[in-house]
């Protein structure tokens, strides 16, 4: 299986840029050109060359966004074939990826992975003749405009943000900047390694409530590697869960249709309705071209569709300034909906084996256990050898149960496999 949840990822080895030049070239097929982007991991360089190489060798041309984050390079595609990002989004220095984004901004469709799966290995060279060409593109310039034209960050709102030394870091700061919004910004520069875990979890972020009341600031922002998602601090310095920030911009955007991954909080329907998708930003830009006003996943992957297919952090988090120059943030969240849910992940080798024993159809969207005072999701990570748990209940004693219940099912089947 050569796409996880959210495109191809995987540790680095020699034999990945190998494929890299493989999929650039069954992706090129038929396209007149491609935009190539990267994050700021050390072997970005390497990957998007050698994607850049697949490509040309197809026939079709290069406009290269050097370091930038993936919506940034989604929006730079609107005008070419396609996109590709050279990058493993949250995941450690050691892994790396790639990702293909149409010129919507979606990522590639179930159908559309297929198709380049069974290409995969199809001979997609050309002539010396019909080589493509490298030109360069100035991406930056383009999603910040494209961003500024429909959401106004106020003059004089203090936000602070972390970059994560990610590809955020190249455009989060300036565009702030630019709107006259004078931000904080803490680990804004990119060095190939990550100064904390780049997902941006509650856990990895233990500075964040303190720096947030001592400037006085509105918000803080903080984002993963590749900036296509953003999470975020109220004004009090509290850790806004995905979930509250999932229904504080349907209620700010004024969506009553929202599509959502089945491990989101039951809260969400109290707000809006809603079509669930397995987990992955895929799944959710799929649904969103059929149905919806907005969408998002509670780990920070926020999808506009009036903007962009493409979860965009970068337009996520200059919208959150919007609504912070509006609302009291803090006092907005107080008042939402609020279910106690757990998240977990044990790593284990086998992990897609496990939950496909489970009874799985994809070990990636997983099996879910629904009971009338709470449920348990319990699926395989696309992009890491673990087994995620989310668990909601009604009240703290359900949501323990539910978890436990999960827990119980996972050990029975990997005891009765073995």
């Amino acid at each position: 299986m050569l796409f996880g949840s959210s495109g191809i990822r995987r540790e680095y080895t020699g034999s990945f840029a190998d494929l890299a030049v493989r999929v650039g070239a069954a992706a090129a097929a038929g396209a007149g050109s491609a935009v190539v982007g990267m994050d700021a991991r050390t072997t970005g360089p390497l990957l998007a060359d050698a994607v850049a190489a697949g490509i040309l060798s197809a026939g079709a041309d290069v406009y290269r966004c050097g370091i930038a984050p993936t919506p940034t390079v989604a929006c730079a595609a609107r005008e070419h074939g396609f996109g590709a990002m050279i990058t493993a989004s949250h995941n450690p220095e050691e892994y790396n990826g790639i990702k293909l984004l149409n010129p919507d901004g979606s990522s590639f469709t179930s159908v559309q992975q297929r198709e380049m799966e069974e290409a995969i290995d199809a001979d997609h060279w050309q002539g010396w003749r019909e080589q493509g060409t490298i030109r360069g593109i100035d991406a930056i310039s383009l999603h910040t405009a494209a961003i500024l034209q429909s959401v106004t960050p106020p003059e004089g709102l203090g936000v602070v943000v972390d970059c994560g030394n990610g590809a955020g870091s190249v455009i989060t700061p300036s565009l702030l900047a630019g709107a006259g919004v004078p931000a904080l910004c803490l680990n804004a520069h990119t060095q190939g390694k990550f100064i904390r875990p780049s997902e941006p979890l509650e856990a990895h972020l233990p500075y964040m409530p303190a720096m947030v009341r001592k400037r006085g600031a509105a918000l803080g922002i903080v984002h993963d590697g590749d900036a296509d998602r953003m999470m975020a601090f109220d004004n009090r310095g509290r850790y806004i869960g995905g979930d509250h920030l999932l229904m504080l911009f349907a209620r700010y955007l004024g969506a009553d249709r929202v599509v959502t991954t089945a491990d989101a909080s039951m809260a969400i329907e109290e707000v809006a309705e809603v079509h669930r998708t397995p987990v992955g930003d895929t799944y959710v830009s799929e649904e969103l071209l059929k149905w919806g006003d907005f969408g998002g996943e509670p780990s920070g992957a926020w999808m506009f569709p009036k903007h962009s297919l493409c979860p965009d952090g970068i337009y996520a988090a200059a919208l959150l300034t919007e609504i912070a120059g509006e609302w009291d943030i803090a006092a907005e969240i107080d008042g939402m909906p609020s279910y106690p849910i757990l998240r977990e992940s044990i790593r284990i080798p086998d992990a897609r084996a496990a939950v496909t024993a489970l009874g799985a159809d994809v070990p990636t969207d997983g099996v879910r256990i629904q009971e009338e005072d709470g449920w348990c999701l319990i699926r395989a990570s696309g992009t890491e050898p673990k087994v995620r748990f989310t668990a909601e209940g009604r009240d703290a004693a359900a949501a323990q149960r539910m978890m436990e219940e999960g827990r119980a099912l996972l050990s029975r089947a990997r005891r009765e496999e073995a």
